[in-house]
Formats: structure tokens, sequence, C-alpha cells
């Protein structure tokens, strides 16, 4: 069943051209904290966002389309589809994982706008230029460098920073909101704060007097013939206008774009409303390193210049840039000088000095009160997307909440945050004073077995009355005392000392039943427990207990010891030997076949420096030697003739 109004809300409302049935009967709404799209996700909404088309108007009616995290609606699934591609999704959802609230656009355009440079491909675009050689896109985005800089901030090392930072309220929402009885009780219609100049946002209970004001009709524009640099000649009004541009990551758009809406015809045939854009330029120059972010200039200051052929263009690209874009706002200043708004986005310090100077002739100025930010999030710098922008700007937008559900909720909300304690939290327990000292000998002790320190460890039982039981604190699982400590770490000396001097118990067992001998890893050390069980005597402990095998003197473990190392010597010994008698076998086969082939080749009998008889081979060789490839073959085929002259003649015989 049709409501009332529905025939208003078919289509995309322009606010410089609203129905006069709607304008007569709008009235200002109460202005909420937040906005509205940040309500919670219970309450259905319905909003119609901005198109990517230059047109201002569409035949179709909006489709329910909403994204639960931010508390947005879209008037059509490719608007949601870019959303999900933009920053404020993604740092949405990196909120959502920390536990913490979502942010709406004007909050998050607050927090990227004091970021250092922009970066290369931080705004989403559907160019291929993002993409580098092995067809990988950067990674590097505008929501990156907001997370890094805020992990750096939440460092402790940063919190004396944080703490001198100017802190910023919320701010007035970036839309206000508006009531009609021609349209469902439930509907509210947004325009931009951004749209109104400064005094009309301070006097708002005038502002659908200033609203109605600004109503433009509708008109052909006349036929302009620009000039080379695409600015109309001088004399010809343009009416009321907006002068929006973009700069960033090397890319530059800018737009002058008339509020009056012009008058066409559509496929259908029926009269649509759309933009006129007056002029329009985009620039591009390679000034960002691939997958780096960050201008050369910025890389420059911070590291210093470097000296690559890379570096070398982009700061001749970044100086043509800044050229090109002057050149620009001079061309336009006319235009610029008179238009109603000026909508800006340069985030970065390189790039507000490229559009605010100070330079000689400069057009933008810091203090113009007309400057404008756009109050919600965009993309790379190209034409499309500023037609987008100016879309967004200037179209109405619709939010259908139920204000009693709103209100149920939030009382609800009141009463169960009432009704739920809030947990304080547990206060660190402090130490006594016995697990004071306790730490403090474990940390003293522990360093000096590792370096075998065994008179000083002996001394500092003594000194502090520290019992061989001793149980390290913090608590340490595997080697809970001293003992287990030098077992473990393989130190023999400490070992034999703790059991024949301090009188540790080698029975005690970990957490892990384990006794300090089951510990050990080499015989050194376990002979050192077995050392100190003749020592100490059957009756000293329950050496069963403690795993340790039969007791050996200490006169036995070294005579073990020495004969060890003596059949060890002897071993080596008689290796050394046996590999000496085999190189000398080795070297005496040598000599005797070289003597072999001598005499093969020589004669038996002959001296050794008498010469070697020369083959039939050598000498062709020898005669051969020095001559090219073709003289050789020539000398091959005479060779070869003689020899079958010479058969011939053996025949004829």
């Amino acid at each position: 069943m049709a409501q009332k109004g529905d025939h208003l809300l078919q289509r995309p409302l322009y606010v410089f051209d609203l129905p006069e049935e709607l304008l007569a009967t709008l009235t200002l709404k109460d202005q909420p904290e937040h906005s509205i799209e940040e309500t919670p996700p219970q309450i259905p909404t319905t909003a119609n966002d901005s198109s990517n088309t230059a047109e201002e108007e569409s035949n179709s009616p909006a489709k329910a389309t909403s994204c639960n995290l931010c508390g947005l609606s879209f008037a059509s699934l490719a608007d949601q589809r870019n959303h999900v591609r933009s920053d404020l999704h993604g740092y949405n959802l990196k909120q959502k994982i920390k536990g913490a609230k979502p942010v709406g656009e004007a909050e998050f355009e607050k927090l990227i706008g004091d970021l250092d440079e922009s970066i290369s491909g931080s705004e989403s675009s559907e160019s291929d230029e993002d993409e580098d050689a092995d067809g990988t896109k950067a990674k590097e985005s505008t929501l990156s460098a907001l997370l890094k800089k805020q992990a750096k901030i939440s460092d402790p090392e940063f919190d004396e920073f944080s703490s001198r930072k100017k802190q910023r309220g919320p701010g007035k929402p970036p839309l206000m909101w508006f009531t009609s009885p021609s349209i469902p009780d439930n509907v509210s219609l947004g325009v931009y704060r951004a749209i109104f100049s400064n005094t009309e946002q301070e006097e708002e209970s005038h502002v659908l007097e200033t609203l109605r004001k600004k109503q433009l009709s509708p008109k052909q524009p006349p036929k302009i013939k620009a000039n080379e640099a695409g600015v109309p000649p001088p004399g010809i009004d343009i009416g009321p206008h907006y002068f929006l541009c973009m700069i960033g990551g090397g890319h530059f758009a800018a737009m002058i774009v008339a509020l009056a809406p012009k008058i066409g015809k559509n496929h259908t045939g029926f009269d649509e409303r759309s933009a006129t854009v007056v002029a329009h330029k985009t620039f591009h120059r390679y000034t960002t390193r691939r997958k780096q972010g960050g201008s050369q200039s910025a890389n420059d200051n911070a590291k210093g210049n470097a000296h690559s052929a890379g570096s070398s263009i982009r700061r001749y690209n970044e100086t043509a840039l800044i050229a090109e874009v002057r050149e620009l706002l001079s061309s336009w200043k006319n235009m610029i000088d008179t238009a109603d708004l000026i909508f800006v986005r340069a985030t970065g310090a390189t790039n507000r000095r490229t559009l605010f100077g100070p330079y000689e002739g400069q057009v933008l100025r810091h203090n113009d009160p007309r400057n404008r930010g756009f109050p919600f999030s965009t993309r790379r710098a190209t034409q499309k997307e500023l037609m987008r922008a100016f879309v967004e700007l200037t179209r109405v937008k619709q939010s259908a909440i139920d204000e009693a559900a709103l209100a149920a909720l939030d009382c609800s909300q009141k009463e169960a945050a009432a009704a739920t304690p809030i947990p304080e939290k547990p206060k660190p327990k402090k130490p006594t004073k016995e697990e004071e000292a306790a730490t403090l000998h474990t940390s003293q002790i522990i360093p000096m077995i590792k370096r075998s320190k065994v008179p000083a460890l002996l001394n500092y039982l003594k000194t502090n009355n520290i019992p061989p039981s001793f149980n390290f604190l913090p608590t340490n699982h595997h080697t809970p005392t001293p003992l287990h400590l030098a077992a473990s770490l393989n130190s023999a000396p400490i070992v034999f000392a703790l059991l024949t001097k301090a009188g540790a118990d080698p029975t005690l067992m970990s957490d892990e039943a384990r006794t300090p001998f089951t510990l050990t890893g080499d015989r050194a050390t376990r002979d050192a427990f077995r050392v100190a069980r003749s020592e100490l005597g059957e009756s000293a402990w329950d050496w069963e207990k403690a795993g340790v095998p039969t007791a050996i003197t200490k006169a036995e473990a070294d005579k073990r010891d020495a004969q060890e190392k003596t059949e060890k010597a002897a071993e080596s010994k008689a290796e050394a030997d046996r590999r000496k008698a085999e190189t000398e076998r080795v070297r005496k086969e040598s000599e005797a076949e070289e003597v072999r082939r001598k005499e093969q080749r020589l004669g038996r009998g002959k001296s050794l420096g008498a010469l070697p008889v020369k083959t039939g081979a050598d000498l062709r060789e020898e005669e051969m030697r020095g001559l090219t490839p073709e003289a050789r073959a020539r000398m091959e085929r005479e060779r070869r003739a003689r020899a079958a002259e010479e058969r011939l003649k053996r025949m004829e015989r």
C-alpha cells in the first residue's frame, strides 16, 4: 500500500531544486549529538546515498541495502560494494576486532585529516595503475597509515605526546535533518551542513529560509566555447557554482560545477536533471614509491636524499606537478574567486603547500571562509570521483527511523547498563617480605650456577642462611631447586659442592616428578652424584629413590678417566701409525708405477735422461704445429695422396 509522499521520495532529491510541496512544509528537527548514520543497526534505516554517475536524479526507486557495521544504508548494490571497499568500512572492521565502537564518516575524516602524507593507492580506483609489473596491488593505504599512527601513539613511550595533544570534541554532525508532513512520519531528510556558509550554520533557526533562498530553477545551459585552457571567455555568466579539487599521491583533479540543474532527455524520452560541469582538469605524475607510499620529498626529509634513477624521476615529477597545478589555478582564478564554496581535499603538508602556498600569485588561501573539506570518505583524485563527491554533497539523504523503537532501545540500554555493575579490576597482590627476599635470592643464585662460581655460591648460601632445599621464585616447574638447575646445566663442580658441602637433598622432585640425577646430560655430572654418594655414605640419603647408581670413589673415577684417556691416546696413536703406513704404501706404489711407465716408453736398461723415441704421430704433430686449420687440412690431403701413390707403386711391382 502506497504511503503519503511516496511520489516525492521515489527519485533522489536535489538540494537546490526541491519540490514546492515539500519545500513549503519542511521543518527542522532537533539535531542529535551524533549523526543518524551512527544509530544502532537494530533500527532499520533507508538512506539514498550518493551514486557514481553525473546525473542528479534516477528513474529507478531506491533499494534497501545497508551496512550493519557502519550503520549506513544505500540506494543500490553498487553503492554498498563501494562502501565495503572504502577505508571507513575497513577501519570499522579493525575497531570491531579490537572491541571498540565504530566511527561515522565525519569522525573518520577527522582521524585521517592529520596524516602527514597521502599514500599512492590510498584511494581505491578501478584503473590498472595500482598494479605493478607483477600484477600485485600496492598494499599501503590511508587506512594502514592511520592504524600505524594510532599504534605509535598508543605506545607507552608516546604517552607524554598524547597528553599534550589538544583534545577534540565530537563536533557537530555533518548532516542537518528535516521532516515534513508531506512524507511518512518515520522518514527524515538530511542535508550536508557543509553547503551552508559559516554564518548560515550558526543561525540554525533561519536555515529553512536560507534553504528556500538557495533554490534554483532548472535551465538550459548556454553553449559556451571554452579556450585552450578549458575556461569560458570573460563575460559569460555561469551562475552560482562550486569549485572542487582533490590532490594526493601524485593525482590531481579539479572541477567547476554550476549549481543550476540543466534539463535534458533520457533514453525513455522523459525530462531529467543533471549537473553542468563548466570546466574540469586532471593531472597525474609519478611521485610516490610503489608499495612503500609517501612522497619522495618526505622520504628525503626523513632519510636524506636518495641517489637512484627512480628518486630523481619522482623529484622532477613533484616539481612539475606543483607547477602544473598552480598554473591551472591561475587560469581559473576568475571562476574560483566567484565560486560560492570551495571544497578541497589535500592530505599532507606537501599537498597543502601546493594549493595554499605561500607563493607568488596564489589563488587559494587558508583563511578563506569558503574553504570546506569533504564530510565523507573520498577515493583517488579523478574526474569521476569529483562528480561523485558533488552528487553526494547536493543529494538529499533519506533515513527511515522508528522514533518509538529508538527511544525504547535507548531506555533498555540505559536500564541494562544500570543493572549490570561494572566489575572492578582485581588489584595486583602485593608480595610479602618473604616473597621479595626469595625473588632477590633467585636472581643472585641462578647467575652463579650458570657461571659455575662454586666459592661464591657456597658463601652466598651460608651468609644469607639459605637452606639447600631453597625453591626459586618465580617457581620453575622444571628446575625448582639449585641442585636441579646445576644438574640440568651439566655443572659437575656445582653439583658436587651442593651435595657434599651445602647438604642439598638429591631426592627432591620437581613438578614433573624428576630428581636432579635424571636431569643430567653427561657422565661427568653423573659421576659427581656417584662420588658424593661414596663420600656421604649410604645412610645420608635414599640414593635409590634419588636414582643415583652405585657409589664410586674419587680415585676410582680418576683412574677410570685416566685409563680411558690412555686407551684413547693409544687408539689415536695406532690410527696415526696406520695412516702413515698407508700413505707410505701409496707413495711407493706411485713411484713403482712411474718407473714402469718410463720403462715402457724408453725401454728397459736405458738411462732416465735419454730422449724418448718419437712416433710417426708425434712427428706429424710437430710438423703441423703453428699452422692454421686450412693449412693443416691441405697438408693432410698431400700426405694421404703420397701414401696412395706409394701403395700403387707397390702394387705395380
